[in-house]
């Protein structure tokens, strides 16, 4: 009977302290980050995190955002070096947002994407944004006590709903980077009193994990119909005398490749766009909705025309087009895959819009 009972006394001793082992930290011990910035430094790296405002105590009473950073020589060594700043316990864990300065994508953002991806702790699912001409320290510094992650969390769930930037997660542009060589990111900027509101601007685009330039306006509006996402469209039309709005419901561009001699002749590549009439004084019937149509297709056109125009001077086929397209003749696929990017910015392109208006 003794025999049986000790283990359970040497348990109970434990959890009441009555040990020698370091105590456990309790969860209002632990500073849980939500945001890491990412940024070059003299020192190598400069990592940068955010709990965003949290709560304390039994009523939780709210507490201002805790921000760490630390420059070192590595991303492992700067994240060590941040739970020397705080009494709190500092947890990776809860990272959801991951930005990286634009002085970071022009160096190659491959190491921190890498480390995310073999951390444990980290992983993948964090969104992924490029901070334009600032860097991602500035930009977590300026969300003040607040931080910076309702706002990120706004940016992701209106991309949700169609009425912001598509969004991306650090595994996502992974994955593009080691299966098709380039990868879009959506951008945001400082803007307001001391850069403390992030806005939209566009997207930059990876080749090789660096930084080849960024598509913005209606470039921004061509990449998103190319990767099947149209996102907060509304196009103003003359109809009959009349302004007429309609809003892009949703899109998804189809792409084939034709061969000739075992060499890619054309990439062809067919957008089909619903949309709906938003704002009308009479709803457009028979030839004027045509009419209307043609209009749309057309200036549909112009903007996928617009984008793989800089896509194409970049030799960076973000939106997958090649790929999508080997998936129907894999053998020829595989044999130009290697060299896509080439022929990504030569071969003829033939696009045709299609659109209804719902």
């Amino acid at each position: 009977m003794k025999k049986h009972l000790f283990p359970w006394l040497a348990a109970c001793l434990l959890l009441a302290g009555c040990s020698g082992l370091p105590t456990a930290r309790e969860m209002g011990d632990m500073a849980l980050l939500r945001t890491l910035g990412v940024d070059p430094s003299p020192a190598g790296v400069a990592v940068t995190g955010s709990t965003g405002p949290r709560a304390k105590g039994l009523q939780g009473e709210g507490e201002a955002a805790l921000t760490l950073s630390a420059d070192q020589a590595s991303l492992s060594a700067a994240c060590l070096a941040m739970q020397a700043q705080t009494d709190s316990f500092v947890f990776f864990g809860y990272v959801d947002q991951l930005l990286v300065g634009q002085a970071l994508a022009e160096e190659g953002v491959r190491p921190v994407l890498d480390y995310f991806a073999r951390n444990a702790e980290l992983g993948l699912g964090a969104q992924l944004w490029l901070v334009r001409g600032a860097a991602a320290r500035d930009a977590l510094s300026a969300g003040g006590e607040r931080g910076l992650d309702a706002r990120l969390e706004t940016l992701g769930n209106d991309s949700e709903m169609g009425i912001a930037n598509l969004t991306r997660t650090a595994g996502e542009v992974y994955t593009d980077l080691l299966e098709l060589g380039s990868a879009y990111v959506p951008a945001l900027s400082p803007a307001g009193e001391g850069g403390a509101v992030l806005t939209e601007r566009g997207y930059g685009v990876l080749k090789g994990g660096v930084l080849a330039g960024f598509l913005e306006g209606e470039a921004a509006k061509g990449l998103e119909l190319l990767a099947g996402g149209p996102a907060a469209d509304i196009i103003e039309a003359e109809l009959a005398g009349a302004k007429v709005s309609v809003k892009t419901a949703s899109a998804r561009t189809e792409s084939a490749l034709a061969f000739q001699g075992g060499e890619p002749s054309a990439l062809k590549l067919t957008c089909r766009i619903e949309a709906r009439l938003s704002e009308y004084r009479e709803r457009p019937a028979g030839q004027a909705l045509a009419a209307l149509q043609t209009e749309l297709a057309r200036r549909e056109r112009d903007r996928l025309e617009t984008a793989l125009s800089q896509l194409r001077a970049m030799g960076a086929d973000c939106a997958g087009l090649g790929a999508k397209a080997g998936m129907f003749c894999p053998a020829r696929w595989q044999a130009v895959q290697a060299d896509w990017p080439e022929w990504f910015s030569r071969v003829p392109l033939e696009i045709t819009v299609e659109v209804e208006i719902l």
